[in-house]
């Protein structure tokens, strides 16, 4: 309606203005609807150019291709134990955009990533157990002080009827943890007290911290408190009396 109100008024104003600048013969129907088209043509066009007053987060949307690419080499290589989630939200992009962009840059996913950060930092530091015995990823060691390692719950740990996972996985992978923070070349679990405080679901990640609470060299032992988290929720601790050569 706006449109045809502005069309109406170019028309009368442009047959009052023929009288007088065109010696007083009216301008033919014709030429005044090119002439408003013409104006139309150029309104459009206008339209068309795209603001520069554009925000930080209109410049991060518009990032193309090449720049987010390069940005996800230097923030994984900064932390290898960044998700596709988190890289999807840090730059405004889908899941699936993120997973296309590390296949294109040979970047390997999360759980390769990890495995291969901990087998050039801690497969010669590890003396209790081999590290693929570990249950769980180590992401961090330091012997006899603490420990910590990450577990994804995938369809193999659960329960089929519920999605539940099951408490024996939890446990491995703290039983697992505290024996790998020992520094020695034989540790063994001689007694344990553990409690399960909330269930653990597929799809939810578990990071297992170990604390070695005090080292007895007189009497072969040591003590390993282990806390298990998703999130911030606390979801099994345990006290590991440890045997050690």
């Amino acid at each position: 309606m706006h449109l045809c109100g502005t069309i109406w008024r170019e028309r009368e104003y442009l047959r009052e203005k023929s009288w007088t600048e065109l010696n007083k013969k009216p301008i033919a129907d014709c030429e005044i609807l090119r002439y408003i088209l013409q104006s139309v043509f150029k309104i459009y066009i206008l339209l068309l150019v795209p603001s520069h007053n554009t925000t930080d987060g209109d410049l991060q949307m518009r990032r193309n291709k090449k720049e987010r690419q390069q940005l996800l080499i230097e923030t994984i290589k900064q932390n290898p134990f960044v998700t596709d989630e988190e890289l999807a939200e840090k730059y405004s992009v889908s899941v699936q955009t993120i997973r296309l962009d590390r296949l294109e840059l040979s970047i390997p996913e999360l759980r390769e990533r990890i495995k291969s950060v901990a087998e050039k930092k801690f497969s010669d530091e590890i003396r209790a157990l081999p590290l693929d015995e570990i249950i769980g990823e180590v992401i961090d060691l330091n012997l006899d002080d603490n420990a910590i390692s990450i577990l994804d719950i995938n369809k193999e740990h659960v329960f089929k009827r519920n999605g539940i996972a099951r408490g024996h996985h939890l446990f491995a992978q703290a039983n697992s943890l505290a024996v790998a923070v020992i520094n020695d070349e034989l540790a063994l679990t001689a007694k344990a007290s553990i409690l399960f405080t909330r269930s653990v679901k597929e799809n939810e990640r578990v990071v297992a911290k170990a604390r070695v609470k005090n080292v007895d060299h007189t009497n072969d032992r040591s003590v390993v408190e282990v806390r298990s988290y998703v999130g911030n929720e606390l979801v099994f601790k345990g006290e590991f009396e440890m045997y050690r050569s």
